[in-house]
């Protein structure tokens, strides 16, 4: 089974960096925060390079 992606949104702080490294996954919702809307958008690896370089740690791996 494939993990989930999910972005912890009181903790994002809209740098953005997610979206520009993976816009395939990522993108700004409605209320200004990281959202990861395309689980299949990436593989796992690329995702993982983004959930690395959050400069907040709010994005993590839901099983």
């Amino acid at each position: 089974m494939r993990k989930t992606v999910v972005v912890d949104q009181d903790e994002c702080i809209s740098c953005g960096l997610c979206i520009e490294s993976v816009p395939e996954v990522f993108r700004f919702a409605d209320n200004g925060k990281s959202e990861a809307f395309d689980q299949e958008g990436a593989p796992e690896e690329i995702i993982q390079a983004a959930i690395d370089g959050c400069p907040v740690s709010c994005i993590h791996w839901k099983e």
